[in-house]
């Protein structure tokens, strides 16, 4: 932490009604890659939490009001002082989150580019005007923001994860207060300092920081003031939480777990399959909810293209995410670990092969080593759970019928991934994959001008791109009558 250009970043207390709150107890921020406690939060409360929705609900009939434009520019104002201090907002992600420095770095300057899309879409909430069928009245269709919305975010993507749906919110004129995963505060709070500086009003956004996530998450699910409801997480969470945010029938947006496939049919470029897939599977140690879960490849050409993924993995070097040079960096704890060893030991005792790597770097370690798995089939663990490490698990297909069969077969409906040169199998493929994201020759789909978002028990909502706002805002029909003279 020494290394921070601008010390104030680090924050170790919840934020509401733009003052920092400590609390009784506070807990530890450990960094993955050293065991290293890097921090001490302040443990807030349920009753921290309604402090904090207290707050945004008192600020949120002034920022409703306030015009869009002046908005836009808080927002920009808070994307540019994001990118000004990257460089220690990566550093903080790094120690708190286990990613590759550079990586972190990537993360920050994609958050903030949702605060830069979503202050340029502030200024472009439309509405309609609908022929009436009588002389003297008018229709008309405005929208206007929810209210104040709650957020749950995850560990995976500290800062980007809480951009996305902060930025989103803020446009539309709601106000918003987000949970933050315990793993890593810092780069949340981090985010409240800077949208101070950046002049956002007190109470607009609030970060509550805290153990109790079952305690703090009734809190934002049930409490009457929230009328949206956000959560980027596992789909068994998303489903508990989406049954406590009925009784007061909030709207809500769930992104939930996702089981990519990446497919690479035989008239497939290889090379390019290659690249497209290390970045998919590989980015953030596997550690991310649209990344590869399942590489399906043609027999034809399984051979071939299984030789050069094991050679792309060989070159791929673990390590500290601070140290240089490093592409993958530890599992966020234990628990991940244990998970991927099972994943593994259940797919070999079935007969499929590890060829690479397979186990962690050291036995108390949390650095796993890539690893490359074939033989496998759809039956298998890792074929129906996130495996949500660096593992890829590579199936074969005979043709195009089932590769999307076996594509399709899952409950996940997040993103997906395939590879031909051949256009009319281009287009049929990406329509019969049942998921909400395609990249079609493409191993990274995420951008803020697109709607992220997936089907099935992947969730629903949309978060960027113009339909991103829609969430957060009502639709509200005016009829105007007595016109005639």
């Amino acid at each position: 932490m020494t290394k921070l250009q601008d010390q104030r970043l680090l924050k170790n207390a919840s934020y509401w009604q733009g003052e920092w709150h400590n609390a009784d107890t506070c807990f530890d921020v450990i960094n993955p890659a050293t065991g290293d406690v890097i921090a001490q939060v302040a443990d807030a409360s349920a009753a921290d939490a309604e402090k904090a929705l207290a707050a945004a609900d008192n600020a949120f009939p002034a920022w409703a009001a306030r015009p869009a434009a002046e908005r836009a520019d808080l927002l920009q104002r808070w994307q540019q002082l994001l990118l000004e201090h990257q460089d220690d907002l990566g550093l903080l992600l790094t120690l708190e989150q286990g990613k590759p420095l550079a990586e972190a770095k990537g993360e920050i300057a994609y958050g903030a580019s949702y605060l830069q899309w979503f202050a340029e879409e502030a200024k472009r909430v439309y509405g309609d005007t609908i022929p009436a069928k009588s002389g003297d009245q008018r229709i008309i269709v405005i929208k206007q923001p929810v209210g104040v919305v709650a957020a749950v975010t995850p560990w995976n993507f500290p800062n980007a994860m809480i951009a996305r749906k902060a930025a989103a919110a803020l446009a539309a004129g709601c106000t918003f207060v987000v949970k933050p995963a315990q793993l890593t505060p810092l780069s949340a709070l981090a985010m409240a300092e800077l949208a101070q500086r950046a002049g956002i009003p007190a109470g607009v956004f609030n970060v509550v920081t805290g153990t109790d996530a079952k305690a703090i998450g009734n809190v934002l699910t049930q409490d009457k003031r929230v009328a949206k409801f956000s959560f980027t997480g596992s789909t068994n969470v998303g489903k508990q939480l989406a049954k406590q945010c009925a009784g007061t029938v909030k709207r809500v947006s769930l992104e939930l777990g996702g089981n990519a496939p990446f497919i690479v049919f035989d008239d497939a470029d290889l090379d390019a399959a290659i690249d497209g897939l290390m970045a998919s599977k590989f980015r953030n140690a596997g550690q991310t909810c649209v990344c590869t879960n399942r590489v399906l490849v043609q027999k034809s050409v399984q051979q071939a293209f299984t030789d050069k993924l094991q050679q792309a993995i060989g070159k791929l070097k673990l390590g500290n995410g601070t140290d240089e040079n490093v592409d993958i960096g530890p599992l966020i704890n234990n628990d991940a670990c244990d998970k991927v060893d099972e994943l593994l030991k259940q797919a070999t005792e079935s007969g499929a092969k590890v060829h690479c790597g397979g186990k962690r770097q050291a036995a108390d370690s949390l650095f796993y080593l890539p690893t490359l798995l074939t033989g496998v089939n759809n039956n298998m663990a890792v074929a129906q759970e996130e495996i949500f490490g660096p593992v890829a698990a590579v199936q074969s297909f005979d043709d195009e019928a089932e590769a999307i069969a076996l594509a399709n077969a899952t409950e996940s409906g997040l993103a997906a991934y395939f590879y031909s040169r051949d256009i009319g199998r281009c287009w049929r493929v990406a329509e019969a994959l049942h998921y909400g994201m395609v990249g079609v020759n493409e191993g990274m789909v995420s951008n803020p001008s697109a709607p992220f978002g997936g089907v099935k028990q992947s969730g629903y909502g949309r978060e960027g791109s113009k339909y991103g706002l829609d969430d957060y805002l009502d639709i509200k029909y005016l009829c105007l009558g007595g016109l005639a003279k």
